[in-house]
């Protein structure tokens, strides 16, 4: 196992954020002055910040999005979510990642989420991580970009030229399609989207966090 390296996605699988998250990203996009909010979040091209905020800029505005608004968005992003409790843990997430740490398994984060909201709900639910090991969409739009950012950061992070097997572990139908574009095993968790997962081609399915943990440790 050591030779494999984990890569977790955070909204949905690690963290309960979802629903606050689209609607804190939508007040955000709104507080920016984007009025007419395009709030169809899973038909976008790309699920993450950075894409979220040029596409509606650029549909609103007709104009090519500049790129110093993507840090005040990111600020403002944080104060939108500051205003709901603190998100929870996905159950078992903290439990999962602490053994991970303590086993020395190789792991890393890879989100849609900019890096401040994403540590925001990482340290909202008490889990572990290092800035280092966290790839977002603050560098990549598309997904298969920044999970291959989380690759690098792992190999770099955990002084490793290449990992024999990588394991992508998410909720979405995106999630999924990423780890196929790359040719990474993959992990669905939750029962949410299981019957989308496992008709796209996913084979290893967990209701839970917990009932994954038990495959492992």
């Amino acid at each position: 196992m050591k030779d494999t390296l984990y890569i977790f996605d955070i909204d949905g699988t690690l963290t309960d954020s979802v629903a606050m998250y689209l609607i804190s990203v939508t007040k955000a996009m709104i507080s920016s002055g984007i009025k007419n909010v395009d709030t169809d979040y899973n038909n976008y091209k790309h699920h993450t910040d950075s894409y979220a905020l040029r596409y509606n800029y650029e549909r609103n505005f007709k104009d090519e999005f500049p790129n110093d608004l993507l840090e005040p968005f990111e600020d403002n992003l944080v104060k939108q979510m500051l205003e709901f409790h603190p998100v929870k843990e996905i159950k078992g997430a903290k439990v999962l990642i602490q053994l991970f740490r303590d086993n020395s398994i190789p792991f890393c984060f890879a989100t849609g989420a900019l890096p401040k909201p994403a540590m925001l709900k990482l340290e909202q639910c008490d889990i572990w991580y290092d800035e280092s090991l966290l790839a977002t969409s603050m560098t990549h739009e598309s997904r298969e970009g920044f999970v291959m950012d989380a690759v690098e950061r792992a190999k770099t992070f955990y002084k490793k030229p290449v990992f024999t097997n990588i394991v992508s572990v998410g909720d979405g139908l995106w999630d999924l399609k990423t780890a196929q574009n790359l040719s990474l095993d993959f992990v669905g968790i939750g029962n949410k989207n299981k019957g989308k997962l496992l008709e796209s081609g996913a084979t290893k399915c967990y209701a839970n966090i917990e009932e994954f943990t038990k495959t492992l440790f």
